[in-house]
């Protein structure tokens, strides 16, 4: 039974819709951390005994597990072992989940963890139209929710009171930490630049007054395009061992797993996950939002984030305090790993010990982790 600590960390920059990273396939923006980060390392490719990858629109050049795709394109090792994952936008946390699991049973003492999706090349949704049929039978228990993420979003915002200015004033927020931490340089240490892009494309100069002006997104509704996550293209990977095997080769353990949740949320608001995913991880861990140093929650839309802040009497003084998925965005199968690279490099930075990462998910699904600093 090893003891899974985490040894490298490193994302792309996120390009935008269209943008700097949209000329390369998934199998290329993912091949590219997969190589840094074992370079970073200095550990020889073949060290590597399985890669689990996330990705959520599994079809065209990112089908037939992208993961091992990726590494083949490398002209690496071929018996490193490769995995593809689908748990919607929590698809590469879940990644992580599961290489430190298979760390920790002893199945194997070296693996990693990552995810990619390039949404300019295969736009999310194309994978429900290509084939024949539909998902549900005769019996399927429930319906669609109506207008399906924004629709979810919404509810939420309903439920929870919020106003226009509520959601705006978080999405300047995020800009504004986004801008603030390039500023500062915050981001440069986990950046794996490629073919000369080395920032993240969505981070924008904006204030509350253009926000005001955005039309939201469904008629009556608060969520714009401004506080809404980014259509996005980039990847990230985390290397894992066990402390045994980094001990060996003299590597330094940075962080390890102490927990892990994934788990359902009511369908009806679609997007309560992180609601139900903190609330079971912090049972688990006997903590409280104030027993962690920072908490990075998926900007999917401004009124989640709002919403999970509530439930959980949650300071946003230490919740995505570079910025989140409406300034830096959000390649639906990268997040959850990227949100791990860049909460360790957080923590490192501030010399803090503990980070909560969470997510809200397709499928009303919810993921979270909680990262300790070794």
């Amino acid at each position: 039974m090893g003891q899974p600590v985490i040894v490298g960390a490193l994302r792309t920059p996120m390009g935008k819709r269209g943008g700097a990273l949209a000329a390369l396939k998934a199998v290329e923006l993912l091949r590219h951390v997969l190589v840094e980060v074992i370079r970073e390392a200095g550990i020889e490719p073949g060290q590597v005994e399985q890669i689990i990858g996330g990705c959520v629109t599994q079809t065209g050049e990112q089908s037939l597990n992208v993961t091992r795709n990726a590494w083949l394109s490398t002209g690496l090792d071929p018996e490193v072992a490769c995995t593809t994952v689908d748990v919607s936008c929590g698809s590469a946390q879940q990644a992580n989940h599961l290489v430190a699991a298979l760390i920790a049973a002893g199945a194997i003492d070296v693996g990693i963890a990552c995810g990619v999706e390039s949404m300019s090349r295969v736009p999310i949704g194309v994978n429900l139209y290509q084939g024949p049929g539909h998902y549900k039978t005769d019996d399927y228990p429930w319906d669609d929710p109506p207008k399906a993420q924004f629709g979810g979003a919404e509810r939420i915002a309903e439920r929870e009171g919020l106003t226009r200015q509520d959601t705006d004033a978080y999405g300047l927020l995020s800009q504004q930490r986004a801008a603030e931490a390039w500023r500062q340089g915050r981001f440069d240490r986990e950046i794996a630049p490629i073919d000369g892009v080395d920032r993240d494309e969505g981070v924008r100069d904006t204030t509350a007054a253009a926000l005001a002006r955005l039309r939201p997104v469904l008629d009556g509704g608060l969520h714009t395009a401004g506080t809404t996550s980014q259509i996005s293209d980039g990847a990230a990977a985390i290397l894992w061992m066990s402390r045994e095997r980094a001990n060996a080769l003299g590597l330094a353990p940075r962080a390890t797993l102490a927990h892990q949740v994934v788990t359902g949320a009511d369908p009806y608001y679609l997007l309560d996950g992180p609601i139900v995913a903190t609330r079971k991880i912090l049972e688990r861990a006997g903590m409280s939002t104030r027993d962690l140093d920072l908490m990075e929650v998926n900007e999917a839309f401004a009124g989640v984030v709002l919403a999970w802040a509530a439930a959980h009497k949650a300071d946003l003084d230490q919740v995505n305090v570079n910025g989140g998925a409406i300034a830096l965005g959000h390649p639906l199968g990268c997040s959850g790993t990227r949100l791990l690279v860049s909460a360790l490099h957080e923590l490192e930075r501030r010399d803090k010990e503990s980070a909560l990462v969470t997510m809200c998910c397709g499928g009303s699904l919810g993921t979270a982790s909680i990262l300790v600093r070794t």
